[in-house]
């Protein structure tokens, strides 16, 4: 019997990866870690639309951040011909182009690891001092994008495009976990987000992960899994053929 794939990314993109790898003959499951909810109250991210011909990048931090953001377009508003839309990875920049962002407008890190350092590097070559850059994000959040645009001289703006919550499971989702730890060697967690790992504690508490195997897409988020008590992990690039590559790398349960 194969291994069951459990894909922990919010619900949307958990759906869009569970088809990818079922079309790759994987055995896979959603199973949402972070639930993500839209602004209640989308003045300022109109605002933020109606601003963006005067700012010289708009980085966002994730898909979510592009969905919420777009979401919140006012009517006939357009993406400027030319400003750039960062991105720390292909998930997010996949969203931007769908949203309608030109490909060539696009910068992102060329490869692993997929993260807003790696991003820098592609833009600390340039003159940033006097520019301003929107940063479109969740509530809180990691910055250290901001601070090295900051430190090279940019002004920051941030703009709030969801909030991040503990999803609330279904029966269904609730026995899928029950069964992952009642066997853990037939199932594999793919982790790609160290603050869902943080949701687990809050949903299946006491949970001994000791026989559990994960994925994950970046070293802090292994340090978390290793932290939460995975038993063992393995680090792959958020793509989906270096995660098979992973997965097969286990060997038959």
């Amino acid at each position: 019997m194969s291994r069951t794939l459990i894909v922990t990314r919010p619900a949307p993109q958990a759906a869009v990866w569970v088809e990818r790898l079922r079309a790759r003959s994987a055995t896979a499951r959603a199973l949402p870690l972070m639930a993500i909810e839209p602004m209640a109250d989308t003045t300022a991210l109109r605002e933020a639309w109606h601003l963006l011909p005067q700012r010289d990048l708009a980085m966002f931090v994730s898909a979510n951040a592009v969905d919420g953001f777009f979401a919140a377009r006012p009517a006939a508003r357009q993406w400027p011909r030319t400003l750039r839309a960062a991105a720390t990875g292909p998930g997010t920049v996949e969203a931007l182009v769908t949203a309608g962002v030109p490909p060539a407008l696009c910068v992102a890190p060329r490869a692993a690891p997929f993260d807003s350092s790696a991003l820098w590097a592609e833009l600390q070559g340039e003159t940033w001092s006097g520019r301003t850059a929107l940063i479109v994000r969740g509530d809180g959040g990691r910055d250290e994008f901001g601070q090295a645009l900051r430190a090279a001289g940019a002004k920051i703006v941030f703009a709030q495009a969801y909030q991040r919550r503990v999803p609330q499971w279904s029966d269904d989702e609730q026995a899928l976990a029950r069964n992952a730890l009642a066997d853990p060697a037939r199932h594999v967690w793919l982790l790609s987000s160290a603050e869902s790992i943080d949701h687990l504690a809050t949903l299946l508490p006491g949970a001994d992960w000791r026989g559990s195997v994960a994925v994950v897409s970046h070293p802090r988020i292994a340090q978390r899994a290793r932290r939460a008590g995975f038993g063992r992990v393995l680090e792959a690039p958020p793509l989906l053929d270096p995660m098979l590559s992973a997965v097969a790398s286990l060997g038959d349960p």
